[in-house]
């Protein structure tokens, strides 16, 4: 039976401030995450938009403490990602990734936050993004994961029964990075979703996975591809963060 994981934290409380946040580039190392036609990789894209996003915040918001997962191509378990937030008591957690589909017409972006997968489609990412603990040899003794099995569609019961304190500001910031980053990027928004990310499942802060585009579709990967677009994304995450942090101090 999935238990509480042994980094995951007992939340603390909901304050609302922003002190200190934690960005992490999805894949790297022996991840490579999902393949553009041949022309890119996930972990490429996801590391430059993380390291814009995390220097936009810095230049504009000094007072706000950023750190990264990685900043360079290194592999990282799933595990070690939350984990982090967690012992540096991030305030925001926010994962960037690109999506993907055996077909190449799908195209736009998402933001998720943790919660009951409501559609298959939101089951396949999950699926797709927790298959990354298959890198990890040891995944099904590593205590941090709870006993989880990615392949067992019975595991992913255990996200219907979380119960996450920062449910309401994860769904704040979610709503603000699709409100704001199609304002500047020509990547579409397909909206705000639910679905149970290991990644998410063990933070004790508001938390957010951005699939910035998909990488299977030619206009979306153009995009993420190109310094440019990749610039305009990273802003208007940058862009939410700070309506965020600015909403959650009137408060």
């Amino acid at each position: 039976m999935l238990g509480l994981a042994s980094n995951q934290q007992a939340p603390r409380s909901a304050s609302g401030q922003v002190k200190t946040i934690v960005i992490d580039a999805g894949h790297g190392g022996d991840d490579p995450g999902s393949n553009g036609a041949g022309e890119v990789w996930e972990k490429q894209i996801t590391l430059a938009i993380a390291l814009k996003l995390g220097q936009m915040i810095k230049d504009s918001m000094p007072e706000i403490k950023v750190l990264y997962t990685r900043t360079t191509d290194k592999t990282l378990k799933l595990s070690d990602r939350p984990a982090m937030a967690n012992r540096n008591e991030a305030d925001l957690f926010i994962s960037i990734h690109c999506n993907s589909n055996t077909s190449s017409a799908p195209k736009g972006s998402e933001t998720y936050f943790m919660g009951l997968h409501k559609t298959d489609g939101n089951l396949d990412v999950a699926k797709r993004e927790n298959a990354a603990i298959a890198y990890e040899s040891d995944y099904l003794e590593n205590q941090s994961y709870g006993g989880f099995d990615p392949n067992s569609p019975e595991a992913y019961i255990i996200f219907s029964l979380v119960q996450n304190a920062f449910l309401e500001q994860s769904l704040r910031l979610s709503s603000l990075v699709e409100q704001e980053t199609p304002k500047l990027s020509p990547i579409r928004s397909r909206g705000v979703k639910q679905a149970g990310f290991l990644v998410l499942w063990q933070t004790s802060m508001p938390s957010i996975l951005v699939e910035t585009g998909f990488i299977s579709n030619a206009e979306d990967r153009a995009i993420l591809r190109s310094a440019e677009g990749q610039r305009n994304i990273a802003k208007g995450i940058f862009n939410a963060v700070r309506l965020y942090k600015k909403q959650m101090t009137a408060h």
